[in-house]
């Protein structure tokens, strides 16, 4: 009776993925053919459903399209304001992820999955700002269409001649916890086109003489339901794996055909591959693996690997499967896989043979319940069956030997104990001999250790003595017990080493697998995680490896640093990109070039091919044993999943980058717009006003004060750009550093005053300690930092706030700091307000926020530091370290003079 008892691993890992589901949000998409057939209208209309029943709705985002029952739907739901970004010059409206994070109703409407943000947004893509709203555990109605479908855009281009941009990952159609198929014929959806219902009508002729021909919306429908059909099919294989249901459930066809090692397994895979074409199924080709297959002839194990390998070339899924109750494990994976027909060879043993040692096609028909069982016939040939019987040659000759030694050692220790010891005593250390010739040279010489005990049993210890004859009838029993019973010893025992010896060898694999997995995850970059890939490949399999890299042009070329000896062939170059471009197997033992000595397998990731991976060793057949093969294969599909991981990290450095370069071009441009235009208008009207007093003369003192106007806000121009220069030639390490040495009194005197004018409202005190040591520092720089500081601590200071500047010395360097009564810095922003463009409020704010990060390069330039803290009783306080040197010039006399005139 088979055990329907669930997996308790199973269990738990469903148990944690329910914990983890408990606080994310749910994600619910209306999926689509294309655009027109109702997805919006759909989801609004669903969201109306939850709203009437007092679900928190909410619209995040919503394109109507100028369609008027989308819009009357969407006035009866609140909708989240949306976020103005202003981009070349054009104001955009996109949706506030920020808002909605902070407002989190229960439900929100996001239109449009695969949609592009706004440039300077937090997530580049539409689909991100929904994962996040999911963590944050806010439930999201969506919409996409099957050409914005990552997986599917290379099928689409293929089939409507347009290659859509905007994608999304196939992982988010598979983690959405419900996909609603919204489905209209093409007729149907040509006729709204027409009507103006989809499109405008320029645009609606447009799109019927390209995109939405008849024949593309066919194509893009039976696609939309296939995916639909499929993901539907995983959601009853999760249900039925969730709860234990072992029973086959024909919802779809699925055929398994079982291949063997006989000559007419190709015949069953054409077999198979014919009936799953006529019923428009799914077909998987299984190999059993038994403990007697590492003892199987080259030859023999040379078939089967043809045989996988043609089901896989006819389009099968192939699998190996390991056990040595072939039916047990073929209808346990059959039901696993929820297969409805199971093909097998008929049986070629004679009758008798089949009632010793059992019949796979007899186990199957008895223990398959609701599957069909398909019996096919075949030419017959030498072979190997399905289930070995107990005798197998033995290649080593000397095992015979070493058995019929065992046999003789037995007898002499039995001929010790006979006087002191019965026989059933006797025959205890017959078998014990033949337990010892199984577990260590297998069945031949343990069926031959079987046969001579019984035989040396009789001669030596049965009367008449040193005699085949035998008095008593009864011992001819215990003859053929005690052989039957050598006989099983011997199956048993050396069918449990054989298995030991498979175990011990997929644990290696297993391990090695571990090791290479382990270590690829510690590695960054492409080139480190091919040389580590390689090397554990090289070491498992022992032969030749060369990783092949693409280039931004998708051009595979040689990875030198993990060559591993690999000599490439000029004649071989092109197989490579061939690999590379076809995603397909090619070299030794496939049938696209296979007159290379090489095999070369695509590295294939979730988004296409990464790679390619070329392998050569001096024992080709031995590397396309199918557990071989299948074990070089998952070593390549981890070293794919590893580059994948890296390219994908280094693209999104690079969309990183670009989004926080365009951040920040945004950001100068709109701060040194609005600067540049602020003193710009001061000095066109202080001139205006200068050039028309001819008509309205002027008094001196407003001449005065419309010419200082124009001097300051000049002067504002001027420290804006030279912040913009300074902090160009910082990030382009062109700032050269004019060192002198300088006294950190005159550094401040005379930053003091070049700020004198706009500390004017505020009371500044310095402290200095006596014998200051002075400074090598560039004295224009350092002075640049500290009016910087000063102008910093006014600006956040009140009118009449008072500023403090100090300087010290501790731990062996100098120690600046400009202290001010101020606002202080709100918690977390101590390290943000030396980023560049970050200002605290940009809204109230002068400048462009490269003040503080000016300073910063120039304080690390000299090798100090700089930080900011709050003080005690309210305000700011700026610090920054210069380094001291040991050995201080020497005081010129007038340094002399001036501390006397100083006294």
């Amino acid at each position: 009776m088979d055990d329907q008892r669930p997996d308790p691993d199973a269990l738990l890992r469903r148990v944690q993925a329910e914990e983890a589901d408990q606080a994310r949000g749910k994600l619910k998409i209306f999926f689509g053919a294309t655009a027109g057939v109702g997805k919006t209208y759909a989801m609004l209309q669903a969201a109306h459903e939850q709203r009437n029943e007092g679900i928190d709705v909410m619209i995040g985002w919503v394109e109507p399209h100028g369609r008027a029952e989308t819009e009357a739907l969407v006035q009866g739901l609140p909708a989240l304001a949306h976020r103005e970004v202003t981009h070349g010059g054009s104001l955009l409206r996109d949706f506030d992820l920020d808002a909605a994070l902070s407002r989190r109703p229960h439900l929100l409407l996001m239109d449009e999955l695969a949609h592009t943000n706004a440039p300077g947004s937090r997530h580049p893509k539409r689909w991100q700002d929904v994962r996040e709203l999911l963590q944050a555990g806010i439930n999201v109605y969506t919409t996409v269409n099957v050409q914005h479908i990552e997986g599917l855009n290379d099928a689409v281009a293929q089939i409507t001649g347009i290659r859509v941009s905007e994608t999304v990952p196939d992982s988010i159609l598979e983690q959405a916890d419900d996909v609603e198929l919204v489905d209209l014929p093409p007729d149907d959806l040509l006729q709204r086109l027409k009507d103006g219902k989809v499109y405008m009508p320029e645009q609606a002729q447009h799109a019927l003489r390209y995109f939405f021909r008849k024949g593309n919306l066919i194509a893009l429908r039976e696609m939309a339901l296939r995916r639909t059909a499929e993901r539907v099919d995983q959601q009853m294989e999760v249900y039925r794996r969730d709860h234990a249901i072992i029973a086959t459930w024909p919802a779809t066809e699925t055929i398994m055909v079982c291949v063997n090692l006989k000559s007419r397994g190709p015949m069953l895979v054409r077999a198979a591959r014919k009936m799953a074409t006529g019923l428009h199924a799914k077909w998987i080709a299984v190999y059993v693996q038994t403990s007697m297959h590492l003892r199987l002839a080259e030859q023999e194990r040379s078939r089967g690997i043809d045989t996988l390998r043609l089901a896989e070339r006819m389009g099968a899924e192939t699998a190996t499967l390991t056990g040595d109750d072939v039916s047990e494990q073929l209808l346990a994976y059959a039901r696993r896989r929820n297969a409805t027909k199971i093909i097998v060879g008929k049986p070629l043993r004679s009758g008798w043979k089949e009632w010793i040692f059992g019949s796979v096609v007899d186990d199957l028909v008895r223990g398959s319940g609701d599957m069909d069982i398909y019996v096919m016939t075949g030419e017959a040939g030498p072979s190997k069956p399905m289930v070995t019987g107990p005798l197998q040659r033995t290649r080593n000759r000397r095992n015979y030997g070493y058995a019929a030694a065992v046999v003789v050692a037995c007898t002499a220790l039995s001929w010790v104990m006979s006087p002191y010891f019965s026989q059933p005593n006797l025959i205890m250390v017959y078998l014990f001999g033949v337990a010892i010739a199984a577990t260590r040279w297998g069945r031949g010489p343990s069926a031959l250790a079987s046969l001579m005990s019984v035989a040396a049993f009789d001669f030596f210890f049965i009367p008449p003595y040193y005699s085949f004859a035998v008095s008593d009838v009864q011992y001819l029993l215990t003859f053929v017990v005690m052989l039957v019973v050598a006989l099983l010893i011997s199956r048993l025992a050396s069918h449990k080493s054989q298995q030991a010896e498979a175990a011990t060898i997929r644990e290696q694999r297993t391990a090695a697998l571990y090791a290479m997995s382990r270590e690829l995850v510690t590695q960054r970059g492409l080139d480190k995680l091919a040389s580590v890939a390689s090397r554990h490949i090289h070491d498992v399999f022992d032969c030749q490896v060369a990783v092949f890299l693409p280039d931004r042009d998708s051009r595979v070329h040689l990875h030198r640093g993990d060559a591993l000896h690999f000599d490439l062939d000029p004649k071989e170059a092109g197989i490579s990109q061939w690999v590379f471009d076809h995603k397909e197997s090619a070299g030794h033992g496939t049938n696209t070039l296979s007159g290379s000595d090489s095999i070369y397998l695509p590295l294939l990731g979730s988004h296409g091919a990464v790679g390619v991976l070329a392998v050569r060793t001096s024992r080709p057949a031995e590397l396309l044993d199918p557990e071989q093969l299948h074990l070089l294969e998952t070593f390549a599909n981890q070293m794919a999943l590893a580059l994948e991981r890296a390219r994908l990290a280094e693209e999104t450095q690079e969309a990183h980058v670009q989004t926080e370069t365009e951040r920040m071009r945004n950001a100068v441009l709109s701060s040194v717009s609005h600067d540049l235009r602020t003193p710009l208008a001061t000095m066109v009207g202080a001139s205006s006003a200068l050039l028309n007093s001819s008509n309205r003369p002027l008094s001196t003192e407003s001449q005065q004060e419309l010419i200082r106007s124009i001097s300051d806000e000049a002067g504002r121009l001027d420290r804006l750009l030279k912040n913009l220069l300074d902090m160009t030639r910082l990030e382009a390490g062109a700032m050269q550093l004019r060192t002198d040495w300088n006294s950190l009194e005159e550094v401040v005197g005379t930053a003091l005053a070049r700020v004198e004018s706009r500390l004017a409202s505020h009371p500044v005190s310095t402290t200095f300690p006596e014998n200051l040591p002075l400074v090598l520092v560039d004295g224009v720089l350092i002075e640049q930092v500290l009016i910087n500081l000063m102008e910093n601590a006014a600006k956040y200071s009140p009118p009449d706030g008072p500023i403090e500047v100090t300087a010290a010395v501790k731990d062996g360097a100098i120690l600046m700091e400009v202290m001010d009564r101020g606002f202080g810095i709100p918690p977390g922003e101590a390290t943000r307000i030396f980023e560049k463009f970050y200002q605290l409020h940009p809204d109230r704010e002068g400048g462009v926020g490269l003040g503080l990060t000016i300073c910063r390069g120039i304080v690390e330039a000299h090798g100090g530091r700089i930080w900011v803290e709050n003080r005690s009783g309210g305000g700011t306080v700026f610090r920054f370290t210069l380094r001291t040197e040991t050995h201080q010039p020497t005081v010129e006399p007038e340094t002399t003079e001036r501390n006397q005139a100083a006294t």
